[in-house]
């Protein structure tokens, strides 16, 4: 069992009307985020980042309880069967998404502030629906530097580890620093995505690595999961300035062979 720390990241937001634009298939239905009017957690709610495992793990979905303004939920309809992943592209950055049987799909998600875009598009790329919408978070103050981590399989657990330039090392087990970085979602189940923010980046270097840290499991036909160490391909995006005209965003793919394995994906400095 893959023990969890019990920090729990918060996000109060709320969301402004602004236009929705969107190309939408009817057979997509994206409940949340949509467009328009948007209030923040209501009352007996919160956005809760927490999450446990035990393996074999089964397909990963929202904490229960988890507020509407802190998820991507909804079903794509009379889709093709398939094993494979829907895509989910969130201001640009195009990860997999997960999708069961029905067609449903529900993961956390920390939306950034500012103006935000959601694009979930079917396994084939044939139906899709796209909204947009404002988050402000109360006055919160935006971050200025984020880094994404999704992967390419599914009952896999992948780990975001981050080394700020005063030392701080955010991971799941740790997932607030005293300097303001934060690990939002520990996904113990595949695909991702994990999302390290911090609002006031100290100057200086930084590490991101990436560990394997276990999972590797399939089903087969009968739905019974055996155990495999499949290779995976990590996908780390690394924005600054984002939601500015200085935003700047790169992407790096690592493939990661071994439960175990430990990567230095990306070594920057700040500013």
């Amino acid at each position: 069992m893959k023990l969890r720390y019990p920090q729990v990241f918060l996000f109060l937001c709320t969301l402004c009307a602004m236009p929705t634009m969107f190309a939408a298939d009817a057979a997509v239905k994206l409940d949340t985020p949509v467009g328009g009017w948007r209030t923040g957690a209501v009352e007996g709610e919160g956005e809760n980042f927490r999450q446990t495992v035990n393996y074999p793990a089964s397909s990963v979905n929202t904490p229960v309880g988890q507020a509407n303004t802190a998820r991507i939920s909804g079903q794509i309809k009379s889709t093709p069967k398939s094993k494979e992943p829907g895509r989910l592209i969130v201001n640009g950055v195009s990860m997999p998404l997960k999708i069961d049987p029905a067609g449903r799909f529900d993961r956390p998600f920390s939306f950034p502030n500012g103006s935000n875009s959601v694009e979930v598009r079917s396994p084939d790329g044939q139906q899709r629906h796209r909204t947009q919408f404002l988050n402000a978070s109360g006055g919160a103050t935006p971050a200025k530097l984020r880094v994404l981590l999704s992967w390419d399989s599914d009952g896999t657990d992948l780990d975001l580890h981050l080394i700020t330039p005063d030392g701080a090392h955010i991971w799941y087990g740790d997932r607030v620093a005293p300097n303001g970085a934060a690990l939002d979602v520990d996904v113990t189940t595949g695909y991702g995505p994990e999302i390290f923010a911090m609002p006031a980046p100290i100057k200086g270097q930084y590490l991101v690595y990436v560990n394997y840290f276990g999972g590797g499991y399939s089903r087969d036909e009968e739905g019974q999961e055996d155990a495999v160490q499949p290779l995976t391909t990590a996908q780390v995006t690394v924005i600054t300035e984002e939601g500015t005209p200085s935003e700047k965003m790169e992407t790096f793919l690592v493939p990661m062979r071994a439960v175990g394995e430990l990567t230095l994906v990306k070594s920057f400095s700040y500013p």
